[in-house]
């Protein structure tokens, strides 16, 4: 299923284009290209558009017009978007919800249900989505969930792009190599609801991902000290805008924090 005519996302899609293989480890020796895009303008066949939609819930777009949207909760925006598959966490309401539009093909919870852990390995053909779980505590830290979170990670156009989901707990050495190279990891920065933010940042420098999107921010404050805590070994583009296309190319040489600022589909 593809985005609708109104959205028009892509230029010219390569329908039935095999899936790009992404490695995971690939460290590209471009200078930093990261330029801001509008939706309606085509991707090339190896880039891959991110959009910030709100709180952790991206949008992630293939050349072919494939759709995947983290942390669903029900809600794109005014235009009728359905994507090809959504990804939830049910850490609070606003990472998931009960009842995901009945077009969509594909709905991937990251809890527990019926006493086993998630486990999910879907490909798309543009697009491989896998997941790695992570223990959680319940909303007020008390008790623990066994693989009670879901870190997903989105292959498409060469790249592994991971969103960390309601990532309570440094992952294990096991989930580190589990989870392999990413290129584009989305990062929970609140500070408190998900991980302190040193464990957080800790985690960052373990994944030595080329760019880092933060997400789960409550307040321009938050955001600014994960920044500030982060920017001597990271170079920071504040974009001002809420998407950006990217290659396994044009990575950047430095490792970059990107600051999207979040828009509904509208």
């Amino acid at each position: 299923m593809r985005l609708l005519v109104a959205l028009a996302l892509i230029a010219s899609p390569a329908l039935g284009q095999d899936r790009i293989p992404s490695h995971c480890i690939a460290v590209a020796a471009a200078e930093p290209s990261v330029v801001p895009v509008a939706l309606q303008d085509g991707l090339e066949p190896d880039s891959v558009l991110i959009r910030y939609l709100d709180h952790a819930s991206f949008a992630i777009v293939t050349a072919d017009g494939t759709v995947a949207v983290t942390d669903y909760t029900g809600y794109l925006g005014t235009q009728d978007v359905v994507p090809d598959v959504v990804t939830m966490n049910n850490a609070h309401t606003s990472h998931w919800t009960a009842a995901p539009d009945p077009r969509i093909p594909h709905v991937l919870k990251g809890w527990p249900e019926g006493g086993r852990p998630a486990e999910h390995r879907l490909d798309l053909g543009a697009m491989l989505v896998r997941n790695v779980t992570t223990d959680t505590r319940g909303p007020f830290g008390e008790g623990a969930m066994r693989d009670g979170n879901s870190i997903f990670i989105f292959e498409a156009g060469g790249l592994c792009i991971g969103h960390l989901g309601h990532l309570h707990q440094i992952p294990s050495e096991e989930q580190y190599a589990a989870i392999g190279r990413l290129d584009v990891v989305m990062v929970p920065v609140d500070g408190g609801y998900t991980m302190r933010l040193s464990d957080m940042e800790g985690v960052v420098r373990r994944l030595r991902a080329s760019v880092v999107i933060p997400m789960h921010w409550f307040s321009p404050e938050t955001l600014q000290a994960f920044l500030r805590e982060m920017a001597p070994e990271f170079a920071v583009v504040e974009t001002g805008g809420a998407q950006v296309a990217l290659s396994r190319h044009d990575l950047p040489s430095q490792p970059t924090i990107l600051v999207l600022e979040p828009a509904w589909l509208d």
